[in-house]
């Protein structure tokens, strides 16, 4: 049995069709910056590419595969 990835646990959820599910990244500080539109699209969550998930998934606990 293949333990989990706990590195990739925290950073991807599942949707309810098996696709992962991802933030973006480097939206934690310096927002002073950045466009209010950029922020808007960052707040929401988007899809990892089908090519990037199938690993990712393998790494998950068995369960939720």
């Amino acid at each position: 049995m293949q333990k989990t990835k706990k590195s990739v646990a925290k950073r991807f959820k599942l949707s309810a069709k098996g696709k992962l599910i991802r933030r973006t990244p480097g939206f934690r500080h310096l927002l002073a910056s950045k466009s209010t539109s950029a922020k808007r699209r960052a707040s929401k969550d988007k899809l990892v590419a089908e090519g990037h998930a199938k690993p990712l998934k393998r790494c998950l606990p068995t369960g939720l595969r």
